[in-house]
C-alpha cells in the first residue's frame, strides 16, 4: 500500500522529504515473550514535532541514518508524537512509540533488542495512515470512548505523551535512587528505623530541587514533582524574561519558582540559585541541553551534599572533579524513554492538564512544501514557541473545542 509521508533519508540536500512512498508491514513485538504482531492501519489525526526529529534530519544530512532504517528500506518515516484514528475499533489511539525483544524495551540490557515508531527501525506517524502493532495503539480514559471528533484543546495535549511520559519515568528514577542515597542519613539523623526512614528519604530528595532549563521535559518534571510532592520547593533557571510565557507558565500552573539567568555568568547564576533555594540543591536536573548545566552544578557547588544529579539532557558531556564529587556523595542519573504505564499515566493526566496553552500550530501545507525549512526556520528556529504541531486529518478534529 502507498501513504503520502514525510521521510528521512541519507541525502546532503534533502534528508527530509515529502512524497508518496510504499508502506511495509513487518510483524513486531511489544514486549519480550509476546507473539509478533501485524500492525493494523491508523490515521494520523495530529502530529507533533519532538527534538529528536530534529537531530535525525541532521543525522541523514551527514548520511548516518542507515542503522535507523526499517529493515530493507532506505528511509523513515517521521513523526511519534500525536494521536490516530483506528477505523477497525472506532476509536483514537496514542501509538507507544517503544517496543522489542525486551522484558523492558526502556532499559534493555545487552542481548535484547528495540524499536521505536519514527525513531529506530519502524515508521512513526507523520503520514495519511501507517500500520502499527494493535497492542501498541493504548486507549484514552473512558470518559473519551466513543468520540467521533477529537477536540483540537485535548489534541494538543495528549500531544505530549511521549515527552510527558518521560517525566513521570524521571520522578519514578529520582524516587528510587534519592531513597537508596539518603535513607541511611536520615536513618542517622532521625534515629528511626529503616522503614521510616526510607518514606522521609524520597520526600528528602525533594526538598530543593532546581530543574536547570525551560522546555518542555522540565516543565513536566516539574509538574510531576510538584503532583506527588507539595511541599518541595522547586526552583527553574533558565534565560527566558520572567514575564515569558513559560516562565509565567511555570509560576502560574506548576506553583514553582522562576530565576532567569539572562545576564548573570555562571558564578552570578549559582549564587542567585542558592540564594533563592535557600541552600545548595537536594536535587539537580539538567534539561537545558548546554553544558553550563553541569558546571553550575558541579564546579559552582550548587548540587549540595548527598545530591543527585538528573542528567535528562542529550548532547552534553557532564565532568566533575573526583575529589569533592566522591566526599560530598554525589550520584549521577540517567535514563530516557518510558514504559507502557508510564504513558498510559501520562495520558490520563494530560487530559484534565492545561499543557495545550502550550502548543502552537503550522499550516500542513506549509509543513510539506517544506519540511526541511519549517524545521530550520519556524518550529526549531530562535524564537519558536515552546511546542509546535500539526493537524495531519482535520477530518476527525473538532477545531473549535
Amino acid at each position: 500500500m502507498k501513504t503520502w509521508a514525510t521521510y528521512f533519508q541519507n541525502d546532503e540536500a534533502a534528508p527530509l522529504k515529502y512524497g508518496e512512498i510504499n508502506l511495509i508491514n513487518p510483524p513486531r513485538q511489544r514486549l519480550r515473550g509476546e507473539p509478533r504482531k501485524a500492525g493494523i492501519e491508523a490515521v494520523p489525526v495530529f502530529c507533533g514535532f519532538c527534538g529528536t526529529d530534529f537531530e535525525l534530519m541532521k543525522m541523514g544530512k551527514k548520511g548516518l541514518l542507515g542503522p535507523k532504517f526499517p529493515k530493507g528500506e532506505k528511509r523513515l518515516i517521521n513523526g511519534h508524537e500525536g494521536v490516530v484514528w483506528v477505523p477497525s475499533e472506532h476509536r483514537f489511539a496514542i501509538v507507544l512509540i517503544r517496543g522489542g525483544d525486551s522484558a523492558d524495551p526502556t532499559r534493555f540490557t545487552e542481548d535484547e533488542t528495540y524499536f521505536e515508531y519514527g525513531c529506530d527501525g519502524a515508521d512513526g506517524i507523520f503520514c495519511d495512515k501507517g500500520y502499527f502493532n494493535p497492542d501498541m495503539l493504548l486507549h484514552l480514559p473512558e470518559q473519551y470512548a466513543g468520540l467521533e471528533k477529537l477536540p483540537l484543546s485535548l489534541a494538543k495535549k495528549l500531544v505530549f505523551s511521549d515527552p510527558y511520559a518521560c517525566a513521570v519515568f524521571q520522578h519514578e528514577r529520582m524516587c528510587d535512587i534519592g531513597e537508596a542515597q539518603l535513607f541511611r542519613v536520615v536513618m542517622a539523623k532521625d534515629r528511626c528505623d529503616e522503614a521510616a526512614a526510607r518514606k522521609k528519604a524520597v520526600e528528602a530528595t525533594f526538598d530543593r530541587v532546581v530543574i536547570f532549563g525551560l522546555g518542555t521535559t522540565g516543565l513536566f518534571i516539574g509538574d510531576q514533582i510538584r503532583r506527588n510532592h507539595p511541599a518541595a520547593n522547586v526552583l527553574f533557571v533558565a534565560r527566558s524574561g520572567a514575564d515569558s510565557e513559560k516562565a509565567l507558565f511555570v509560576k502560574d500552573e506548576l506553583a514553582c519558582d522562576y530565576l532567569s539567568s539572562g545576564g548573570m555568568d555562571e558564578a552570578q547564576t549559582a549564587s542567585a540559585i542558592i540564594d533563592r533555594l535557600g541552600g545548595r540543591a537536594t536535587a539537580f536536573v539538567g534539561t537545558s541541553g548546554t553544558e553550563v548545566e553541569h558546571r553550575v552544578a558541579f564546579a559552582r557547588g550548587v548540587l549540595g551534599c548527598n545530591g543527585i544529579y538528573n542528567s535528562f539532557s542529550l548532547g552534553p558531556k557532564v565532568a566533575y572533579d573526583t575529589m569533592p564529587f566522591g566526599f560530598q556523595n554525589h550520584v549521577i542519573l540517567a535514563s530516557i524513554n518510558f514504559t507502557q504505564s508510564h504513558m498510559e499515566t501520562a495520558i490520563r493526566l494530560l487530559c484534565s492538564s492545561k499543557f495545550d496553552r502550550l502548543v502552537a500550530l503550522i499550516d500542513k501545507d506549509a509543513f510539506t512544501r517544506d519540511p526541511i525549512g519549517a524545521y530550520e526556520n519556524n518550529i526549531y528556529a530562535k524564537g519558536a514557541p515552546l511546542k509546535t504541531a500539526v493537524v495531519w486529518n482535520p477530518a476527525f478534529l473538532d477545531m473549535e473545542a
